[in-house]
């Protein structure tokens, strides 16, 4: 585990400046990281730094492949391994669509999203450890230090999910191994801690950083009190713990900072996080820092200059397209039928195909294939309420709060009043075309210890997955192998996953 979490308190501190000089830094156990915590400013630049690498396309660590820009390229992995995003063809993608580069242990994808993540964690911990003691205001302090917490519990609720067993409320404990659970810059070579373990220590560190209650930021890159107690409703429903998810989700639904948005925002290409009202945290690149073709944008924006998109319009799962309702503005991010009229893009090069996706368009057509990658939302706020209160057995309110989201979206919307099943249905259908190509699909598939089940969508493609169309819920493919890297440097790892 150590090789993962020396990587690099110099790297986040020197990217911050823009400088591409951190290619050939040294690992943190060289570093003098007590001269770098002497001012506040200091740490909090440290900071800028991770917020950049969840971003960025980190070269060393993803051979430079482009589909892999930090926790973006993360998200849309998980998103081709399910069934409501495809492509026509094999390409880039098409190892973690197919369920084979996860399950490979000395494969860059186990890798980039292991290492992605324990950066994220490792340079928080050199925050946490060592800002109480730097010079500066105490409110600056608490700012630097709830961020630097709520990212490590954010990395943590990614890492517990791919390599360990879903998290199972009927099983507490939840014995299953889960993770190493670094909390301080001190703690390597750790063994893997168990599901609940992992799970405990995300919640008490969302706690903390909502007893901290720091509203401030610099914009909306950066975390707060509220991106923790959304964070914390996210967690709480992976939990299936309910009541925690609606005490949650509900406390920032009513906090009305991040109202729904409007239709022409919602249809303006998911790109510019200041101007669109529901967006609560993004990240957010500025121009100078664009990766033309590594960018989260790059592999999903309909209207990107890139390889990757101009032969492979991102298609939605037809049958989902056809349940939408024709009043809902959601229809109009997809195009069944598209033409030169319909769907005008930027030159003959790009290709048009059925159903594609408009979702996401770049924010400088021609430019640098960069928009701001929605983290948060509050729309995921109404559905995480909404099932919550489902699953509860508050299925009034759950109606309420869904068509509180539908009402918005589509203005002949009727207010559901399915029961039981029905219901959490239609709250997952909701989930499914709200969050599209935002990273949840896989996840809310093991969450609910479902299936995958591409052979109901009609234009899927089974050669573009290797013909990798059915695993069964609770498969061993659920769970990605750890790196065999670290099964090598860290003696207390344990056993790999089966």
């Amino acid at each position: 585990m150590k090789k993962y979490l020396i990587l690099s308190l110099l790297f986040v501190f020197i990217i911050s400046s823009c400088s591409k000089d951190y290619l050939d830094t040294k690992p943190t156990d060289k570093v003098d990281g007590e001269s770098v915590f002497n001012t506040v400013e200091n740490a909090s630049k440290l900071l800028n730094g991770i917020y950049r690498l969840m971003f960025e396309r980190t070269e060393e660590v993803t051979s430079n492949q482009q589909n892999k820009p930090g926790v973006g390229g993360i998200l849309l992995n998980i998103d081709f391994m399910g069934e409501d995003l495809g492509i026509s063809n094999n390409n880039w993608f098409s190892s973690e669509a197919s369920w084979n580069a996860h399950r490979v242990d000395n494969n860059i994808v186990p890798q980039y999203v292991y290492r992605t993540f324990y950066r994220i964690i490792g340079n928080a911990n050199y925050i946490i450890d060592n800002v109480d003691a730097a010079v500066g205001t105490e409110s600056e302090k608490a700012r630097v230090k709830s961020e630097a917490i709520t990212l490590r519990a954010y990395a943590y609720s990614y890492l517990v999910q791919f390599f360990g067993k879903r998290y199972d409320a009927n099983a507490k404990p939840n014995s299953q191994a889960g993770v190493p659970l670094p909390l301080s810059t001190k703690d390597n070579d750790m063994p893997r801690a168990t599901v609940e373990e992992v799970y405990a220590a995300i919640v008490k560190d969302l706690e903390d950083v909502i007893a901290l209650n720091v509203t401030t930021r610099t914009n909306k890159s950066h975390a707060n009190a509220l991106v923790a107690k959304a964070l914390r409703a996210r967690v709480a429903l992976t939990m299936q713990d309910y009541p925690n998810a609606i005490k949650y989700a509900k406390e920032v639904i009513d906090a009305g900072e991040f109202p729904l948005m409007s239709e022409a925002a919602y249809l303006s290409g998911f790109n510019n996080a200041p101007n669109l009202s529901e967006v609560m945290w993004a990240s957010m690149p500025t121009e100078d820092q664009g990766d033309t073709f590594g960018s989260f944008f790059g592999q999903i924006a309909y209207n990107a200059n890139t390889s990757f998109m101009r032969a492979n319009p991102k298609r939605i799962n037809s049958a989902l397209y056809s349940q939408i309702a024709a009043t809902d503005v959601r229809k109009k991010l997809w195009e069944p039928t598209p033409t030169a009229d319909n769907f005008p893009l930027p030159s003959t090069a790009f290709a048009r195909q059925p159903y594609m996706s408009r979702k996401f368009a770049v924010k400088v057509v021609g430019g640098p294939s960069l928009g701001d990658v929605p983290l948060l939302r509050s729309a995921e706020m109404y559905l995480i309420l909404a099932e919550a209160y489902a699953r509860n057995g508050q299925e009034g309110e759950a109606q309420n709060t869904l068509f509180q989201l539908t009402s918005v979206r589509d203005a002949n919307a009727i207010k559901s009043t399915n029961s039981g099943a029905a219901l959490i249905e239609e709250v997952l259908f909701n989930r499914r075309i709200e969050l599209w190509g935002e990273g949840f699909r896989w996840l809310d598939l093991k969450r609910l210890n479902l299936p995958l089940n591409r052979t109901v969508v009609p234009n899927f493609v089974s050669a573009s997955v290797a013909g990798v169309m059915e695993i069964p819920a609770g498969d061993v493919r659920w769970q990605f192998l750890i790196p065999r890297s670290e099964m090598e440097a860290n003696p207390n790892i344990g056993e790999q996953n089966p």
